[in-house]
């Protein structure tokens, strides 16, 4: 893919005391399978010449796509990451991400999370264009990065995900045109991480409960190593 120009070293939570409203992750059935980052050439940063990894994630209306196969699970009807939750990349990398973001959205109650945060020049594209941030009234999910273990390089990054109409005619697929979201960040040393959703379409407290805080559907970890 094109690179720009003169790329940032990865913005580090500076927003450390942010709190997350997402609650703490935990797993049901079996753990999920581990998605590796796919290493394709080098990119030249201010910190240097890094391997260049790519992963391709989608977010999905329901379970029907992803890891819980054609019949969804035990949970078809929750929304769910695919085609699985945990990722693992390369340390000292470049990491671009591509989300396909298939389901609607609506008002995300923290504007903070409405922003781009910790990508390389603080950017993604949606749909092509370059943002560093959506409309708050229309966000689908959310991909967010945070700490899962002291002891391990500092590592924030939140991306919204725009939602897609909810007029928007289906496919044979059964889902919509997505909206497609890609970001890039650079990896530190080795460490463990999870990551959520947080935009509030589960069920429980505010809406934070059942797939927002179940691994294998709106959070996961990404193994950095």
């Amino acid at each position: 893919m094109r690179m720009w120009a003169g790329v940032a070293s990865a913005v580090v939570a500076g927003a450390a005391v942010v709190a997350l409203s997402g609650a703490l992750l935990s797993v049901t059935d079996q753990p999920p399978g581990q998605l590796r980052a796919s290493v394709r050439g080098y990119v030249l940063t201010p910190s240097g010449r890094l391997p260049h990894a790519f992963l391709s994630i989608a977010t999905y209306p329901d379970s029907l796509a992803g890891e819980h196969g054609h019949g969804g699970g035990p949970h078809p009807d929750w929304v769910s990451y695919g085609p699985t939750t945990n990722f693992e990349v390369p340390a000292h990398a470049v990491v671009t991400v591509t989300v396909r973001q298939y389901d609607t959205g609506g008002t995300i109650y923290n504007p903070y999370f409405a922003q781009v945060h910790g990508t390389l020049g603080g950017t993604a594209t949606v749909d092509g264009k370059t943002v560093t941030g959506i409309n708050p009234n229309t966000v689908g999910h959310t991909f967010t990065l945070h700490m899962f273990q002291a002891n391990q390089p500092a590592e924030f990054i939140s991306v919204p995900l725009p939602g897609v109409s909810a007029s928007a005619p289906n496919h044979a697929n059964g889902y919509p045109t997505p909206h497609v979201v890609t970001f890039s960040f650079v990896t530190a040393g080795p460490g463990r991480y999870v990551w959520n959703c947080e935009f509030p379409c589960g069920t429980g407290y505010e809406g934070f409960g059942g797939p927002m805080s179940t691994e294998g559907y709106m959070d996961g970890t990404l193994t950095v190593g």
